[in-house]
This record gives C-alpha cells, sequence and structure tokens, in this order.
C-alpha cells in the first residue's frame, strides 16, 4: 500500500518527510471525518454501503485542502512533491485506514466506547509508520547515490529491491506480542 509516493518521493530526505507529514495530517482528517460520516450519516440513513465512496469524497477534499496550502506556503517544496502530492488521494493506506475503523471500531451498527479516540490514533500511528519507512527509505537512496551500483540495478530495480528487503525486515516484528 502506498507504492507510488514511496518510490517517488523517497530519493531525498527533505521531500520525503514532506511528503510523510502531509500524509499524517491528511490519515487524521480523513480518519475523523470518515468516522464521524458514518456515525452520523451512514448509518442513520441505513446507506452503509456508500461508504467508499463517501470516504473517497473526503480523502480527496482533505489532499485539496493541504495541496492549497503547501502551494500557499512553500511553492518549492510544492513543486518538489509535484503529481505525488495530489497522489495520496489514491493512496490505499489513507482508504485502508478509514475503512478498518469503521470495521473495527463500529459493531452491530454502533460505534464502541472511545471508538473516536481509537479511529485518530490508528490514523496517526498509520501515518507515522508511512513516515518513518518513507525517511529509512530515502536515507537508504541518499546513500546509495554514493555507492557503485551496477548500471542495469540503478534507480527503480534497487529501490524495489531495497523495499523488498525492508518488508522481510519489518516482518520480523509480527511475532513479538505487547
Amino acid at each position: 500500500m502506498g507504492l507510488c509516493p514511496f518510490f517517488g518521493v523517497s530519493k531525498q530526505t527533505k521531500p520525503a518527510l514532506s511528503m510523510g507529514l502531509a500524509v499524517i495530517f491528511v490519515l487524521m482528517v480523513s480518519g475523523v471525518f470518515t468516522w464521524a460520516a458514518y456515525q452520523y450519516l451512514l448509518l442513520p440513513f441505513g446507506i452503509e454501503y456508500m461508504r467508499t465512496v463517501v470516504f473517497i469524497l473526503i480523502i480527496a477534499a482533505s489532499v485539496q485542502f493541504i495541496e492549497m496550502v503547501i502551494l500557499k506556503m512553500s511553492p518549492s517544496l510544492y513543486k518538489s512533491l509535484g503529481i505525488y502530492l495530489t497522489l495520496i488521494t489514491t493512496n490505499c493506506v489513507v482508504l485502508g485506514v478509514t475503512v478498518l475503523n469503521t470495521e473495527d471500531f463500529f459493531s452491530a451498527g454502533k460505534a464502541i466506547s472511545g471508538s473516536f479516540f481509537y479511529a485518530a490514533l490508528q490514523a496517526l500511528s498509520a501515518g507515522l509508520g508511512f513516515t518513518f519507512v518513507l525517511l529509512l527509505m530515502s536515507g537508504i537512496r541518499e546513500r546509495l547515490e554514493l555507492a557503485d551500483v551496477p548500471e542495469s540495478m540503478e534507480g527503480i530495480p534497487i529501490a524495489f529491491i531495497i523495499a523488498s528487503l525492508m518488508s522481510l525486515s519489518f516482518m520480523g516484528f509480527i511475532g513479538i506480542k505487547i
């Protein structure tokens, strides 16, 4: 999930951090607003089947908002993020978190106790995790610019290999129970 901005923005640390912060913001806004839309709009009117459409509209609106803010505050950052900023809308991580919030924190058509807090916490945690991995990848890719990599492996091929190795290393945490 989220590979397009992951590979597109992870060449340098500064744009990677900016993208991570943008994703955190979009996840938080989307998580909170989609929880409210599900609780106060979709459930009461019995139109839960419209969940994906409503959630995508909320996500797209929050991405447009942050795009306008970044353009106004830092045109150079806006230019460095390029199309990848807009692609947050189609980032499966954002939609995945919002859908997980409704599946994990609603039971029998009602919100469980503390579900709003849990939904916001899950959105924040997913954003922080995405940012952490994006920063790790950007650090590795910056170091690779100085390494002697075979010409056929430069760019995307070596990035995919690194992403694969990172995913394998993170899978080691699955067995840890807290």
